[in-house]
């Protein structure tokens, strides 16, 4: 039997979900905190992920100690520190800052479809990793990612484009990842075997 759901996600134990959704076949690694967030069909993160306020693409493959849409404190005011938003933390006569909380959650971090965020990797709030792109392990995102571009460092910066921009235009075009799941069975074989061109060939359009 298949180990993944296309009804519930695979969560892994002590993991803390917070107002977050998950489409088909999605899993989440163990220990990994996911918060406000929307997995579309196929994503996934491995263990110990930290991911808020973000959109995560079809067939994302995000891997260990990530973290993604990290929230920032406030710069402006005289200090940074938790008291001044989380303030019912520390006094029973004060709420805490929903102003503050619901500015948080409005900085949306969007992760393209079929995308790979490498071990260790930071994407900053308000960033977009196009369809396809490549983030190295350890990387810090503070730019938006071109789609099929390979960045890296800190700050990230591209390093190389996965295919010509004719393969990539085509490959947006052809987008494979809104198949249905049985298509994508039966395309299995060639998924696995062929090139990324010769993939285009056979199943684009004439």
């Amino acid at each position: 039997m298949a180990r993944l759901s296309a009804t519930e996600p695979f969560i892994h134990p002590d993991c803390a979900i917070v107002n977050s959704t998950f489409g088909a076949y999605t899993e989440v690694g163990q220990g990994s905190r996911i918060q406000n967030c929307d997995f579309a069909d196929y994503a996934y993160c491995d263990r110990l992920s930290d991911i808020a306020n973000t959109s995560v693409g079809k067939f994302s493959n995000i891997a260990a100690l990530t973290r993604i849409g990290p929230t920032d404190h406030p710069m402006t005011t005289a200090s940074l520190h938790h008291f001044l938003y989380r303030s019912a933390d520390y006094w029973d006569d004060v709420e805490n800052d929903a102003e503050f909380f619901a500015h948080r959650a409005s900085r949306r971090t969007v992760i393209g479809a079929d995308t790979w965020i490498g071990h260790g990797a930071v994407v900053r709030p308000e960033i977009t990793i196009g369809t396809g792109a490549i983030v190295g392990a350890g990387a810090v995102v503070t730019r938006d990612v071109a789609p099929y571009m390979v960045v890296a460092g800190v700050p990230a910066t591209p390093i190389r484009a996965r295919f010509d921009t004719g393969i990539a235009d085509r490959l947006l075009a052809l987008a494979w990842w809104d198949w249905s799941h049985d298509r994508l069975r039966q395309a299995l074989p060639d998924f696995r075997s062929m090139s990324a061109e010769a993939f285009l060939e056979k199943y684009e359009t004439p």
